[in-house]
């Protein structure tokens, strides 16, 4: 794929933006579409233009990317009036980055097939920080040559970019890392109240949990967080509350699971806005 190749951006959020940038920066000519049209000043200050609807932006591209909130977003974006599928022409790539379900890609992909287009689920692991280095893991489910126009892409925006089959194994490899991310906040949580009820410091326990074979840098980053009490969001707690539900619609039952997708579902009214640790805080209240 040419470094001259027209790329589109659909999503201009804590993700979305510098992951644009990003492709910006390698050289691509990049359009920009969001549905709320001020978070386009950054990008297009950079250099990006900013499209009028998602039609308009196929229409002058080869590549679309989108990273929005969720299913209902998506299909919008595809189906509605000035959706992406009713832009003129054949023989486009989108690359759906959201987490979302893998029926709606499925949904999606069998759509675009119709118009000529090639689909891609390709949701990402990491937060605004991978995004803004390049090191975020990529999961992509779809059709192999689409895949393998994409990589020189992907190359730019992650550190590891996996096909994993069919359409929507991307979505529920996501869902799977979702899943394990929600028994790590959660579990953190636990420890960190367990720790304080016995008086132990927070500081302590976390300095042993980042030396010890436990470590990881979700769990140093989020012991970070709490001692310097900063519940600003990240990666936000309703995001991951979607995500469990998600996965629970596809078959996650199990005990852990279901212990974690009733804590964040309860947390979420009050919390939904603030990071995922912050379920720190709905647990200390109970």
């Amino acid at each position: 794929m040419s470094a001259l190749t027209p790329i589109g951006w659909i999503g201009l959020g804590n993700m979305g933006t510098p992951m644009s940038q990003r492709l910006l920066n390698a050289g691509y000519p990049v359009a920009v579409y969001n549905r709320s049209p001020e978070k386009t000043v950054t990008l297009r200050e950079a250099g990006a233009t900013v499209a009028t609807s998602p039609a308009a932006l196929l229409a002058a591209v080869e590549v679309v990317f989108l990273m929005v909130s969720d299913d209902q977003a998506v299909r919008e974006l595809f189906t509605g009036p000035a959706g992406l599928l009713q832009a003129p022409g054949p023989g486009k790539l989108l690359i759906n980055m959201s987490t979302v379900s893998p029926g709606v890609s499925r949904e999606m992909a069998d759509l675009s097939r119709t118009q000529g287009h090639t689909y891609l689920d390709a949701p990402v692991s990491g937060s605004v920080k991978q995004a803004e280095t390049g090191q975020l893991v990529i999961m992509v489910g779809g059709e192999e040559s689409g895949f393998t126009q994409a990589q020189p892409l992907f190359a730019h925006l992650g550190k590891q970019a996996r096909h994993l089959g069919p359409t929507g194994n991307g979505n529920l490899a996501k869902l799977a890392m979702n899943t394990l991310l929600g028994f790590q906040a959660q579990g953190l949580a636990e420890a960190l109240l367990f720790a304080r009820q016995h008086q132990l410091k927070t500081e302590d326990l976390t300095a042993l949990i980042a030396d010890s074979a436990l470590g990881s840098v979700f769990l140093k980053l989020k012991g970070e967080a709490v001692l310097a009490d900063n519940y600003q969001a990240a990666f936000a707690l309703k995001l991951l509350a979607k995500d469990l539900r998600l996965a629970q619609a596809e078959g996650l039952t199990t005990p852990l699971a279901e212990t974690v997708v009733q804590t964040f579902q309860q947390a979420e009214p009050a919390l939904g806005e603030e990071d995922v640790i912050a379920i720190l805080k709905h647990l200390e209240r109970q």
